[in-house]
């Protein structure tokens, strides 16, 4: 409904968005290997880096030659591996756009730590909610989302270029933007949107970056863009 392309929100105290820029580039690399491989061993890379519910809770057990490392650790692999281009374009699209904010209130490798904590606590969300799921679940929503969720707490007035309806651009401020998101994963989980979209991970993902960037936060960076005038 509405895409992101640019927030104005300068960065206030670290040079250069770094951690931003480099998953992003990670990202795309491990894509493009995921495209190099031929069908079949796509499918073994999915099961074995890929976050399966029903194995990360204990309800099913992969074949030992699929299972190089703990269930656990597949809460981070999964989160460079995407579907296809529009996964991952649109992921890395919202981590461009709010990720360097984010990134400049906590320090480069600060923000690394919350963006694997929030991507873990997503993954978790989607097993719990989703126990006997069979489908790996990849991509790097709800990693993201946590960003979203850390975004609104620090900077709701910023004001938010968006493509309403994929065409018409509009500024309109973050918290709303952020809210009309979170309300439409939140009625996807209601109303039962199928799909292979993770909307249990999205909001498990943004409830951990809200909480989390609290602690996580520079005291510099005041929480809903007090004293922030936009």
């Amino acid at each position: 409904m509405l895409l992101p392309i640019y927030d104005r929100n300068p960065l206030r105290i670290i040079p250069f968005q770094f951690m931003t820029i480099s998953i992003v580039l990670v990202s795309t690399l491990i894509f493009l290997w995921e495209r190099s491989l031929s069908p079949h061993m796509l499918e073994r890379s999915l099961l074995v880096y890929g976050m399966i519910p029903s194995v990360l809770v204990g309800a099913d057990h992969l074949d030992p030659h699929l299972a190089p490392m703990a269930a656990p650790v597949t809460l981070v692999t999964s989160l460079f591996l995407h579907g296809d281009w529009m996964h991952l374009i649109g992921n890395m699209l919202f981590l461009w756009v709010f990720g360097d904010n984010i990134e400049d209130s906590m320090g480069h490798w600060r923000f690394l730590l919350f963006y694997f904590l929030c991507g873990a606590a997503a993954g978790l969300t989607q097993a719990l909610a989703m126990p006997y799921s069979q489908e790996p679940t990849v991509g790097a929503s709800g990693a993201v989302a946590g960003i979203l969720g850390a975004y609104i707490v620090l900077h709701p007035k910023v004001k938010i270029l968006v493509l309403a309806m994929m065409w018409f651009p509009l500024y309109l401020p973050a918290y709303f933007v952020l809210a009309l998101w979170i309300a439409t994963q939140v009625a996807s989980v209601l109303f039962g949107a199928g799909g292979q979209i993770a909307w249990w991970a999205h909001i498990g993902g943004f409830v951990t970056g809200a909480i989390l960037v609290v602690p996580f936060r520079d005291k510099r960076i005041p929480l809903f863009d007090r004293g922030v005038p936009h």
